[in-house]
């Protein structure tokens, strides 16, 4: 086994709370079991859940690889066939699983920090399950934002004084809130643009927003956001909302391609929306990272579930 720095976590809710050397160690161990590393040796069984109460693909199947590459034996979850639809509550529901014997629940929800409940026990609860947020409404989407730093990381091989615009939809993107303020510790330097009703001065000690058009010559990385239409229930700009136009103003189309710098690289959390925030076929273009941002999601989620592994000290790992 590599000589690393092995992070030790009792959950896996929020970048905010990692150390610096955390996150650097995460981007090590992940690029060390993406070069073949050895996966630590379970002396016991471990048994985690996915309970994906939003649609995934992406997230979901990349979890399950992870799991699966360390040794853990995946119980199957189906939230549209669960108790949750009689009425059981998120806590309830994990302490069930709890008594049935699974160790780790990997959960996205579409309530902001509904992983709260389930860590901050009163003292009549009782509740020994490891957390790993796998998104949770537009609050945080910790796992998404780790894989896109390996991956910054792994072009560049540093973050200080790097240049990252994080376009699109950024109010309602857990992604962006997740990536602003850790990428801002690693030492980057963050901006933003698209539309302006889709931004919020809250934003303003992460980075300055621009016009796109006069960072693309300058930027080193170009964070696009999804369009994330199910979110803007109450938005009036939705029903104005115009894929065309949002590309023209907004978008990587070719000509924007080409102003890039040659080391710039392009990050989509997926799903895209072709021809809306990138040309669809772009999407396999050199500069796109979009295709290794999902190869590196499993190698990253291995190394979190790890450091959660170590710091509930299952599977006899210490």
């Amino acid at each position: 086994m590599e000589n690393l720095n092995l992070v030790s976590l009792p959950h896996f809710v929020s970048v905010e709370n990692l150390h610096v050397d955390e996150v650097e160690a995460l981007i090590k161990r992940a690029e060390y079991f993406k070069k073949g590393g050895a996966t630590p040796r379970l002396t016991k069984p471990v048994y985690v859940t996915n309970m994906f109460f939003e649609d995934s693909s992406r997230t979901h199947t990349s979890f399950e690889m992870a799991e699966r590459k360390l040794g853990l034996t995946v119980i199957p979850f189906d939230p549209a066939h669960s108790s949750v639809n009689k009425g059981e509550t998120l806590y309830d529901t994990s302490l069930i699983m709890n008594a049935l014997g699974v160790d780790l629940e990997v959960i996205r929800h579409s309530q902001n920090e509904y992983y709260n409940d389930l860590i901050n026990l009163k003292d009549h609860q009782h509740l020994n399950i490891g957390v790993i947020n796998a998104g949770d409404g537009s609050g945080q989407h910790p796992s998404q934002c780790m894989l896109d730093m390996m991956t910054i990381h792994e072009h560049f091989g540093h973050f200080k004084g790097l240049k990252v615009a994080i376009v699109g939809d950024i109010t309602n993107s857990r992604v962006a809130k997740s990536d602003m303020g850790l990428l801002t510790r690693l030492g980057a330097e963050v901006y933003f643009s698209g539309p302006s009703y889709w931004y919020s001065k809250e934003f303003d000690k992460y980075g300055k927003y621009e016009e796109l058009d006069k960072l693309i010559p300058d930027m080193d990385v170009m964070m696009l956001l999804r369009v994330q239409h199910e979110r803007h229930a109450g938005d009036p700009n939705e029903k104005k909302f115009d894929a065309k136009a949002y590309h023209e103003k907004y978008g990587i189309n070719h000509k924007r391609y080409n102003e890039l710098k040659p080391d710039t690289i392009i990050m989509h959390p997926g799903p895209i929306n072709h021809d809306v925030e990138l040309s669809g076929d772009l999407v396999e273009s050199d500069k796109c990272m979009f295709v290794r941002q999902m190869q590196n999601g499993v190698f990253m989620r291995m190394a979190m579930i790890e450091a959660v592994l170590r710091g509930r000290k299952l599977g006899g790992l210490e």
